[in-house]
């Protein structure tokens, strides 16, 4: 079931950028919560169990992709939708690969991330297979 107001939690280092999600995102009915990188991030992630988390791939101190990373080896962890600059094919189908429910690319259209929020919201979860090395697709024989 998805909550009436959702809870994110917005990952940017750009202020300005932050500050426009953030607006926007309470506008459209969602409880947003912010992390300028990647620690502080996680560290969020665990005190607030926010419903999804809206990624910024480039960030300091800890980066994107070592977010999801973590968040994959977690067994109750939000959906994730990506918002970042990197937008070649590898890029999305890497952050598809870690757990990403979608991606974005910047600039933005603000209905596109509010969009793939919802829909990360009521998409299934995926399975996992804890022993798979990362990188490697499901029925990928080398």
């Amino acid at each position: 079931m998805i909550p009436r107001h959702p809870r994110v939690l917005i990952v940017e280092d750009e202020p300005d950028t932050l500050l426009v999600l953030r607006i926007n995102l309470d506008a459209a009915g969602f409880v947003t919560s912010l992390a300028a990188d990647g620690a502080t991030a996680l560290g969020r992630i665990e005190e607030e169990r926010p419903d999804v988390v809206l990624l910024d791939l480039m960030l300091p101190v800890v980066d994107g992709w070592s977010v999801l990373a973590d968040l994959r080896s977690r067994p109750a962890a939000p959906r994730v939708v990506v918002c970042s600059a990197k937008g070649s094919e590898r890029d999305f189908a890497q952050a598809e690969e870690m757990g990403a429910a979608a991606y974005v690319t910047k600039p933005f259209v603000l209905e596109d991330v509010v969009a793939a929020l919802w829909e990360a919201l009521i998409r299934p979860a995926p399975a996992w297979e804890p022993n798979r090395e990362p990188g490697l697709l499901p029925g990928w024989e080398g």
